[in-house]
């Protein structure tokens, strides 16, 4: 097995975990940077997927699964340009691809993707489906690199038809090692919201997103079933309020356009990435069926999307406005109003 993308927390985790199975014998970590977590008994090779030296390694390690977990919104390095970024996302797959294509032993392939490739606008549906349309195509940033990316793979189970393809679309990770954007963004001590909207949200936890992972991977002779693409969620949704009183932090609202400014200076002095693409999903928000994941993949998360975004506000430590000492003010000011105040 191989698998792109370890020097992130998530792909380190992932590959400690499959380790652990019993019919797994080896497995390859592959980064464009030596990690700096630990991966276990995995062997890992510095390369750089948007150079062709990646077909070189998959056919002398005769690899028959490829796990592709090198799909994301940010840079590894610190200020990392987002062109990098996107070439990494794109250019990369298309020559991981390429190389699983001309390597007669691969027989499994797993996308890690996102829910991001439905976009966010306001004539959405309430839920997206697996087959729902976006009303509107995501026009830039991890949101457009990942409808590339979900296009290049249709084109490669086209041609290696004989080549088990799952792609998971994977709604925001949250948990106590999330280092995503949005989870940079629930980190500032006053979130800027959009005046007038207060979007529904879907997380899904780090552990439930490894389990997931492991389950796509499994034997494909076993497993015909483990091949398609699914959504991936905890259940229910979070308001973007109830999110920011969960974690004790205020909010700052702004007209939408200030909104964009305000995402610009952000993003110009490296506080946070917080891109036009964020912005859209906290004006309007996003919300995915879940039944394919049930029912077909066989997938039943531990963690509600509750229950994720609870593990990783307790990681992030009390806010301006912890909930509990809110609740007690306003017990105390509740009981400084008459009883009949109030009363006709």
């Amino acid at each position: 097995m191989l698998v792109t993308g370890v020097a992130r927390q998530l792909g380190g985790r992932f590959v400690r975990r499959i380790l652990r199975e019993p019919d797994v014998d080896r497995v390859i970590g592959v980064d464009a940077v030596p990690p700096e977590h630990r991966l276990g008994g995995a062997e890992f090779i510095r390369a750089d997927i948007r150079h062709p030296t990646i077909g070189k390694l998959l056919a002398e390690h005769a690899v028959d699964t490829v796990v592709h977990m090198d799909v994301s919104g940010t840079s590894l390095a610190k200020g990392g340009s987002r062109a990098a970024v996107k070439e990494t996302n794109v250019i990369g797959t298309m020559q991981l691809l390429g190389a699983c294509q001309k390597t007669p032993s691969v027989k499994r392939l797993v996308v890690k993707s996102s829910t991001s490739v439905y976009g966010s606008a306001p004539r959405d549906p309430a839920v997206f489906t697996e087959t729902t349309p976006p009303k509107s195509l995501p026009s830039g940033g991890f949101a457009k690199d990942t409808v590339e990316v979900e296009g290049y793979v249709r084109g490669f189970a086209r041609r290696r038809p004989d080549v088990a393809v799952c792609v998971l679309r994977f709604a925001n990770i949250l948990g106590p090692c999330a280092d995503s954007p949005l989870a940079e963004y629930f980190s500032l001590p006053v979130l800027p919201t959009v005046l007038g909207f207060d979007p529904r949200l879907q997380f899904v936890h780090e552990d439930d997103a490894i389990e997931v992972l492991r389950i796509a991977t499994g034997e494909p002779a076993r497993s015909t079933l483990n091949s398609g693409t699914f959504n991936i969620a905890g259940d229910g949704v979070l308001l973007l309020s109830q999110a920011a009183r969960r974690l004790g932090r205020p909010t700052l609202p702004f007209f939408l356009p200030s909104v964009t400014w305000v995402g610009s200076v952000l993003r110009s002095v490296g506080v946070l990435d917080f891109s036009p693409e964020q912005v859209r999903l906290l004006t309007h928000g996003r919300v995915v069926d879940t039944a394919q994941m049930r029912e077909t993949l066989g997938f039943h998360p531990r963690y509600s999307t509750a229950d994720a975004f609870a593990d990783f506000a307790r990681s992030r430590g009390p806010g301006l406005l912890p909930p509990e000492t809110l609740a007690r003010t306003v017990d105390r000011i509740a009981a400084l109003v008459p009883a009949g105040r109030g009363q006709n």
